[in-house]
């Protein structure tokens, strides 16, 4: 006798919570997965060049802490995060413009922890998180995974529109708003000073934690830092301030962090005990001794990524269709274009993996009614001379 369904004497399962059932992957890790062959030319990952990792010093960090400190490199270690690097990077964040104490921050696993341990702590099921459109696809997806509702404030080439902003705050009551004011994923987009300021303002009058994600900051080819929003007069008691040496040192290491009001930093802190403790002693500890030499390395990734940017912006006239509209980041490593409303980029990806180049359409990055027509480019991953080649793939492919 055949048995259908469950074995005799044995029940199903319980169902995955209902949070986890309505969140997709990511569209991104989804592309990488089918163009992950070695012929295709992938303009579609975050992914830094990995030819220009600091092998040798990296190793060096490592090799002398286990010769100096193996019993405290291998040992677990305090969930705030090891004092050294602590130390270090409160330098690093008060020489850029904003004073900072080592007390301050908490070292997560990757600033992607960082956002998810911010979810955790601030988000009930139902709360509303206002975010840019375009939208970080992962911050979308935290987001969601905390059962919040996303809503999407309008904006411009210089971001998010302060008058918008308020009256979204006014009409959705959110818990936060979530930025990358700087070299934004996925437009490359930077919002100038003077619209910071008015935004900070706004939280000030309007009660709301503003999240300020900066993984691409140090990446800059063109132009003054600008100062962080949490530098900003009204921002400093709301802002929460993330970031990463993924993009400056190595996605590998897994190290980000966080600058948060004490009350937010130590419920964060709270909410990553529960999840892994604490970040990899042994990382923290080579990160700690490799900050000496970080602004070295950083200058020389940022002269190459500045040509790879200036390589991709002169090929794209000959590579889109006229009529199309695309951005010139001051830094970072994304380019966002625009084409002609007719075109659907989505629709359009199988006739580029055809010719074996990827993009990411913009469709994912959008939390409300999505722009079909635009896609994202990283710039940063192939040399100036495969990215023209690139470029000449994706010009047979968006043609059909």
């Amino acid at each position: 006798m055949t048995v259908v369904g469950p074995a005799a004497g044995r029940a199903p399962v319980p169902p995955l919570a209902a949070r986890a059932r309505s969140v997709g992957g990511s569209p991104v890790r989804d592309i990488l997965a089918v163009t992950a062959r070695p012929e295709v030319i992938n303009f579609a990952g975050g992914l830094p060049a990995p030819e220009l990792f600091d092998q040798e010093g990296i190793a060096e960090a490592f090799q002398e802490v286990l010769a100096h400190t193996p019993a405290q490199a291998l040992q677990y270690s305090t969930t705030e995060g090891e004092p050294t690097l602590r130390a270090g990077l409160a330098a690093r964040i008060t020489g850029r413009g904003l004073p900072t104490a080592p007390g301050d921050l908490l070292v997560t696993t990757g600033s992607q922890q960082a956002l998810s341990l911010l979810a955790t702590v601030l988000l009930e099921p139902g709360d509303t998180a206002l975010v840019e459109n375009p939208c970080y696809l992962e911050a979308l997806q935290v987001f969601g995974l905390a059962g919040a509702r996303v809503v999407a404030v309008p904006g411009d080439a210089d971001g998010v529109d302060p008058e918008a902003l308020e009256e979204a705050i006014r009409r959705e009551r959110p818990k936060l708003l979530y930025l990358v004011p700087t070299f934004q994923n996925p437009t490359g987009r930077t919002i100038p000073a003077p619209r910071r300021a008015a935004i900070a303002a706004v939280a000030a009058r309007r009660g709301v934690w503003i999240v300020e994600d900066d993984p691409y900051g140090e990446l800059r080819y063109d132009g003054e830092h600008i100062p962080w929003i949490a530098s900003l007069p009204g921002a400093e008691d709301r802002t929460v301030l993330l970031g990463s040496f993924s993009k400056v040192m190595a996605p590998g290491l897994r190290l980000g962090w966080l600058r948060a009001p004490a009350e937010l930093r130590r419920a964060c802190a709270v909410a990553k005990q529960a999840a892994d403790l604490h970040t990899p002693t042994l990382n923290q500890l080579a990160a700690a001794r490799y900050l000496a030499v970080l602004d070295t390395h950083v200058e020389r990734v940022r002269t190459v990524y500045g040509a790879r940017r200036d390589a991709m912006l002169a090929g794209l006239p000959a590579a889109l269709p006229a009529g199309s509209r695309w951005s010139r980041p001051a830094g970072g490593m994304f380019l966002w274009a625009r084409l002609p409303e007719s075109y659907d980029t989505l629709a359009l990806l199988p006739r580029a993996v055809e010719q074996n180049v990827a993009y990411v359409p913009g469709a994912p990055f959008y939390a409300g009614e999505p722009d079909r027509s635009t896609l994202r480019l990283c710039f940063v991953t192939q040399t100036p001379d495969e990215i023209e080649e690139g470029l000449r793939r994706l010009a047979r492919g968006l043609s059909g």
